[in-house]
């Protein structure tokens, strides 16, 4: 009995509306693949980019961002977290997507040494190539450490383009949590930001993530962000 073809799934995948290339703090090693993604989001650039680095460094918040800046730019685009789709047959998930101008393929990691998931993301790059449309992909190894099986897959990253995402030094997280306190309409001094930093996880999704918490909390008591009030939040 031939098989029918695999019906493409409706991806009902939200944005995060605080990801935007705006308020990503780039310290100068990530400013040229910052450049890249941009352009490639605004459809200046074409092809395929990877970008890779430890969990925390902002990979998620770059693609989303794309997405946002694709928006405005008048580019259909379509987002895929694959932690959250690889359970899913890869052929309906994938089938149909190189019709979008800019595809952000988020965690390959995720299914690096699926067969069927490598076999159905190589033949989508082929046609997403033949379409003159991108891919803007992410993962938390190199190329050369993700673990692919299918060796056309592996040659086809190793061919892109590729930056790593690193990591905020100390003195850039207080920078960058400062612009991210300014966005948000409230001020952060650097012995607080400093404090925050020495007594909490310090990955930078980290550090945001609890300064959005501190700031819900010094609206809801009306305090301000000092040391005391942020100890008491932590309960330190």
């Amino acid at each position: 009995m031939q098989q029918s073809a695999p019906r493409q799934l409706s991806l009902a995948v939200s944005l995060n509306d605080k990801c935007y290339f705006s308020n990503f703090y780039a310290s100068e090693p990530n400013q040229m693949l910052l450049l890249e993604a941009k352009a490639m989001a605004e459809g200046e650039r074409r092809g395929h980019l990877l970008l890779w680095g430890a969990p925390g460094v902002g990979l998620t918040h770059i693609l989303q961002a794309a997405c946002h800046h694709a928006v405005a730019h008048g580019l259909s685009h379509q987002y895929l977290p694959l932690a959250e789709l690889k359970k899913l047959a890869p052929e309906a998930v994938l089938d149909g997507l190189e019709q979008q101008q800019l595809i952000c393929i988020d965690g390959l990691d995720e299914v690096a040494g699926d067969a069927r998931w490598e076999q159905a993301l190589f033949h989508l790059f082929n046609r997403v190539r033949d379409n003159g449309h991108s891919t803007l992909m992410s993962a938390h190894s190199s190329p050369q450490e993700l673990g692919i099986s299918l060796p056309d897959l592996s040659s086809r990253l190793l061919s892109d383009l590729v930056f790593r995402v690193t990591e905020l030094d100390d003195e850039n997280k207080i920078v960058a949590m400062s612009q991210r306190a300014a966005a948000r309409g409230f001020e952060l001094s650097e012995d607080v930001a400093g404090y925050i930093l020495n007594h909490s996880e310090r990955s930078t999704a980290a550090l945001f993530a609890l300064l959005d918490r501190l700031d819900r909390e010094s609206l809801e008591q009306q305090r301000k962000l000092t040391i005391p009030f942020v100890k008491e939040v932590l309960a330190l």
